[in-house]
């Protein structure tokens, strides 16, 4: 694997939906339904709302490549919180997951976070999914249990997960 990190734009949110597409529905087909993954994918992952998140929200969009193709993608931000950064988003392709991609993936996003004087990255995960225990291989624990209404009678039921940096 030739791994290579670049910084995304908004030049880059359609090559972000293609990755979503490819990713989301085999990563919440078990946990969510049809219909909630289609909400989701269109509240979170529109043009005008990746727009918003990279320029008026500040998120940071990262893009990961194995050779030439993009193969995952994640975002974070800072917080209200001094030194708190939020993991908002990190997907890898499922053939790439159990061979350290992900596990790079994290690594530069937590680079990003402590070359910005970040001492704590948090992150929301469904409680049903089995990302859970990656991040928790990769030294976050569960801090809280929050649900989040989004709309449409919908419910993210997650963990709030944290690592010190």
């Amino acid at each position: 694997m030739d791994l290579t990190i670049r910084e995304a734009t908004t030049t880059d949110i359609t090559l972000i939906q293609e990755l979503t597409e490819r990713i989301w529905r085999p990563t919440y087909q078990h946990i969510l339904s049809a219909e909630q993954i289609d909400y989701m994918i269109d509240l979170m992952y529109s043009t005008a709302s990746l727009r918003r998140q990279m320029e008026a929200l500040e998120h940071q969009f990262i893009l990961l490549y194995d050779g030439t193709t993009a193969i995952g993608f994640a975002a974070y931000s800072t917080t209200d919180a001094a030194g708190i950064y939020k993991l908002h988003k990190i997907y890898l392709d499922g053939g790439y997951q159990g061979k350290g991609v992900g596990k790079f993936l994290i690594n530069a996003v937590i680079t990003r976070v402590k070359a910005q004087q970040g001492h704590i990255l948090e992150l929301d995960v469904n409680r049903h999914n089995k990302a859970r225990h990656f991040y928790e291989k990769q030294g976050f624990v569960v801090v809280k249990e929050k649900d989040t209404d989004i709309g449409q009678g919908y419910l993210m039921n997650d963990y709030v997960m944290q690592k010190t940096l």
